[in-house]
This record gives structure tokens, sequence and C-alpha cells, in this order.
């Protein structure tokens, strides 16, 4: 369970759910069936898995100085078997986006090479690091999208995704050592480039009842933000990452209102409480 970081995973489910709801607002669809959630859901779950599993693998060496108490550097997990894991969960979820449709695989694929060159490669660059994050969530929103036949047509709507994870992703710069001022005053003007899209499509498709879910979405991102911006503390910097990645339930929350499935957004939102009760037990970032 420490490995797996499960309140992140569960944050994945939100990612597909509104790639799902997004392309029936675009199509003028219905949901589809709940087999349907169900599959795109787990094989989210399960890639997710494998790539915040493999960080674990790519980063052991690193974690012995950094955090020697995570489960491999602490000897509890060997780092074999960890990768055995990561790859079980990797061939799992391709295989489940398999039985959705020919397009799904394709993304699920794409995900786990996005997830591997990041944890191998991209993470130790300053700009193609946060880029490749997000595009692990841009993909995820893909995922979703495929489901429908025709969804992938509105594909720059990933972009929301890639920018926001890219902004979490350059504020973790700062959670071991601090001090990383100018790394989280980029990510606040990205944190506004992605409200001001979410206000621009609720003006767009008139439904104002997804905007308790953006304010909701605004506070939880801005409030740890706003402290971590005036102390410069790891401590707070980590809060802020760790609200970051858990308010993409609320981010997702909102598209899904947006689309108008209002109720579809409240059970998502439902996922956030479990994530935080998780998040206290196990480690986020």
């Amino acid at each position: 369970m420490q490995l797996i970081r499960p309140s992140n995973v569960l944050t994945a489910i939100s990612d597909v759910l509104a790639g799902v709801a997004l392309s029936c607002m675009l199509l003028g669809s219905k949901l589809p069936g709940g087999e349907q959630l169900l599959l795109v859901s787990l094989s989210s779950m399960l890639l997710y898995m494998g790539g915040i599993v493999f960080n674990d693998v790519f980063d052991a060496k690193l974690d012995q100085v950094e955090r020697p108490e995570r489960p491999i550097p602490s000897g509890r997990i060997k780092k074999s078997a960890a990768a055995l894991l990561g790859a079980f969960a990797f061939v799992l979820g391709c295989y489940l986006a398999t039985l959705l449709n020919q397009e799904a695989f394709y993304i699920s694929i794409a995900i786990v090479i996005m997830c591997l060159l990041y944890n191998a490669l991209a993470k130790k660059h300053f700009i193609a690091g946060p880029i490749v994050m997000g595009m692990c969530r841009g993909l995820n929103l893909l995922l979703g999208m495929a489901v429908l036949s025709g969804g992938l047509l509105h594909w720059a709507l990933a972009l929301v995704p890639i920018v926001y994870i890219a902004s979490v992703t350059n504020i973790s710069r700062g959670e071991v050592y601090g001090d990383n001022k100018k790394a989280m005053l980029v990510s606040v003007f990205l944190y506004g480039l992605v409200v001001s899209v979410l206000i621009y499509f609720v003006i767009k498709s008139t439904h104002v009842v997804a905007l308790p879910f953006i304010v909701s979405f605004i506070l939880m991102i801005g409030m740890p933000l706003k402290a971590a911006l005036a102390s410069l503390a790891p401590t707070d910097i980590r809060k802020a990452v760790k609200s970051g990645v858990l308010a993409l339930i609320l981010l997702n929350a909102s598209w899904i209102a947006i689309s108008g499935f209002w109720l579809l957004a409240i059970f998502v939102c439902l996922l956030l409480p479990l994530c935080i009760l998780l998040a206290k037990k196990y480690s986020v970032t």
C-alpha cells in the first residue's frame, strides 16, 4: 500500500470519468453503460499504479539518501519484486483497455511509455519533467474520451491536465530542500490558465452548477500554495503538492459538471474524502 500510494491511484478514476463526460457533451451522447465505465476506471488505476511503482524502482538509490523510510530503500520490499508488480499492473491495465476498443489500447500503451520515460529520464530535466508527467494525465483523460467513438476528435482538451500536472510537478521540486519560489510563481500562473479555461467552458455551456466545484478546486490548490510561498519550507511545499494531486478530483468533477452530469460530478467528489483519509496514512509525494 505504501508503494502504490492508494490515494493517488484513486484520483485516476476521476480522470477517465471526466474524459467520458466531456466526450458525451461534445458528441451529444448519453453516458455509456456501467461495464464500460468500470473497465476504463480499472484500466486507468492499474496504469497509474504501474507508473507510481516504477517511480520508486527508478528512484531506489536516491531514496536511500532522501527518503530512506520508503519501502524499497528500507529493505521491506525488493527492487525486483516492485518492478514485477509495476510490470503486472501495466500489462493488466493495457489488457483491460483492449476490451474497450483499439483506440483505448493505443492510448494505454502511450501512457506506459510516458510513465517509463518520466521515471527513467525526464524527471531529471527542469522542463521535460513536468511536461512528460503532465502528458501522463493528459493521456489518461484521452483514455476516458476514447470510450466513445469519435471522442478523440477533441483531443486538445488533454492540454488542460497536462498544464495542471506540470504545475504540480513544478512545485514538487522543492519538497525536499525547499526554497523554490520562482518555480512556484510559474505554477501560480499555470494554475490561473487552468481556471480560466474552466470558466470559459462554464460560460459556453451555461452549466452554472459547475461553479461550486470550480470554487472548491481553487480553494484546495490556492490556500496551501499561498502558505508554501510565504514560508518556502519543505513541509509546506509537500502540503501544496499533496493538495495539488488530490485536487485533481475537484478539477475533474468540474469538467463533469460542465458537461451536464452533475450527479456523476458529486459521485466523483465523494472520492475526495477517501483519498484524504488514505493520504494521512500513505504518502502522496
